[in-house]
């Protein structure tokens, strides 16, 4: 008999704020971010709606802005 495994509810998220203050900062539209860094305008709506997002698309951001992952995004508690 197979068990299902309930998944704990989490308390945190990944907010993107970092990433939207830095474009501001470099003056950086967020298209001009999709066309540099080949990452979708749907990856960037979902950042923008603090989901869940791969890996490769964290690393083609930061290559493009020349930064570290924790200067785009930080876990943050999720607001209820």
């Amino acid at each position: 008999m197979a068990q299902t495994r309930n998944k704990k509810e989490l308390k945190t998220e990944f907010s993107y704020n970092r990433l939207w203050k830095l474009l501001i900062d470099r003056d950086i539209k967020k298209k001009d971010l999709q066309k540099t860094s080949g990452v979708s305008a749907t990856s960037i709506a979902k950042m923008g709606r603090c989901e869940n997002v791969t890996t490769d698309v964290l690393l083609r951001i930061c290559e493009a802005l020349d930064c570290q992952v924790e200067d785009i995004m930080e876990r943050v508690v999720k607001e209820k």
